[in-house]
């Protein structure tokens, strides 16, 4: 049986452990923000916190080519995964001791650092599972992480939300920290993976080997422009909504229980079962026009947002708008993913994905930032017609390089 093999157990606690840190960095650090009064503009401005979730391919040659420094004897993996993991639990744990209604500069901060820490724990986890699992492996490996990275979401969210009224915000992250050691127990148990036999290279061959290349051979094919501007762009709308989504629930009455019921547990498998949907959906009718139909739906389910707007303190619309979205945003990462594997060189398709992927992040978090000041000054419903009508420029880039570009069939082979 798969389970009795201890990798497959050791990339459910690695993802896990990976999982934990974003919401403490995302949504429960902006509902903690909104109890605190702060603004919804500084709330905004939190969206810059997490990007060094999509920077982190900056630093990845250095984890992932140079010696850890204090643990090298459990091994390159190993050795980067117990180096980082402990700051990364103390800094955790040091967010929960700061406050947000007196200095939330400082809070802010302490996120950073949160951040950097967990996007460099997600380099050297996804190179674990690379090459401690054989390619025919890799299908349920990653199947693991992912379920055990959602079991997180779901702790560090709800679980992190519930606690606060039993042991405040800093016993909330403390708990928090905690549940990051579930990864470090199971790199202790891990076995190291084989270091692959490496050419000797100087760093600036190596950065040219990582990033260059790749780089260069995308930006060598048709309307690279076109598709680099589709992904920064296709997720806009949904972030413009997602960063104000805690103090929205907040000023229409909802309570932290009721948003952490509704908004992570319910959220949670309204988006498994969109996911799952969706994968159908791309085998049903084709990846092109399921991108276009997904993408549509993504766009109008924003609208359920100035539904409860007018509605208010309604649990019914809470549940409604709640599940229309992540329903229908699981739905488009279906098909969006399956068009970008679909545009990637397969030479360099681990790299190009991931560094379109990680690129994608930087415009949503830097233009997310305003958020803040858009809801201020526009109040909840047209804000929200505005994230609405933000997904429309994706859509007609969408529309153009299906006319351009139109994805392979999937009985096509692919050139490599």
């Amino acid at each position: 049986m798969l389970l009795r093999d201890r990798r497959f157990l050791v990339m459910l606690a690695l993802g896990f452990a990976a999982g934990v840190p974003l919401p403490l960095t995302g949504f429960v650090l902006r509902q903690w923000f909104s109890e605190s009064g702060v603004s919804l503009a500084a709330i905004g401005f939190t969206a810059l916190i997490g990007l060094s979730y999509s920077l982190k391919f900056l630093w990845a040659p250095v984890l992932d080519h140079a010696t850890p420094p204090l643990l090298a004897r459990l091994g390159r993996r190993r050795g980067w995964m117990a180096s980082i993991q402990p700051p990364l639990m103390l800094a955790i744990l040091a967010l929960g001791f700061t406050d947000p209604a007196s200095a939330p500069a400082v809070t802010a901060a302490v996120a950073v650092l949160v951040a950097f820490l967990s996007a460099s724990q997600d380099i050297v986890v996804d190179a674990y599972r690379i090459e401690i699992l054989e390619e025919e492996e890799q299908g349920y490996g990653f199947a693991c992480y992912v379920w055990g990275y959602r079991f997180a979401l779901l702790a560090a969210n709800a679980g992190a939300l519930a606690l606060v009224a039993f042991v405040g915000w800093a016993g909330a992250f403390a708990y928090c920290a905690a549940l990051v050691g579930i990864g470090f127990i199971a790199v202790l148990l891990a076995p190291e993976p084989a270091a692959p036999p490496r050419e000797l290279m100087s760093w600036g061959r190596r950065i040219q080997v990582a990033v260059v290349n790749p780089f260069l051979d995308f930006m060598n094919r048709r309307w690279w422009f076109a598709i680099l501007l589709f992904v920064a762009l296709f997720k806009l709308g949904e972030a413009l909504a997602g960063i104000m989504t805690a103090p929205f629930y907040r000023e229409l009455g909802f309570t932290r229980g009721e948003v952490a019921a509704v908004g992570s547990v319910f959220g949670l498998v309204a988006t498994l079962a969109g996911v799952v949907a969706g994968g159908w959906f791309v085998r049903r009718i084709g990846t092109g026009r399921a991108l276009v139909i997904t993408g549509l739906a993504q766009m109008l389910s924003n609208l359920m947002y100035v539904a409860l707007a007018h509605a208010g303190r309604d649990m019914g619309m809470l549940y409604a708008q709640v599940g229309v979205e992540n329903f229908t945003d699981g739905l488009a990462d279906a098909a969006f993913v399956a068009y970008l594997t679909s545009l990637t060189n397969r030479s360099f398709s681990a790299t190009q994905y991931a560094l379109l992927s990680s690129l994608a992040g930087v415009p949503l978090r830097v233009l997310g930032g305003w958020s803040g000041q858009l809801a201020e000054w526009l109040g909840w419903p047209n804000f929200f017609l505005l994230t609405t009508f933000a997904a429309v420029p994706a859509l007609l880039v969408m529309l153009f390089l299906l006319w351009k570009l139109p994805p392979r069939p999937v009985t096509e082979p692919r050139p490599a």
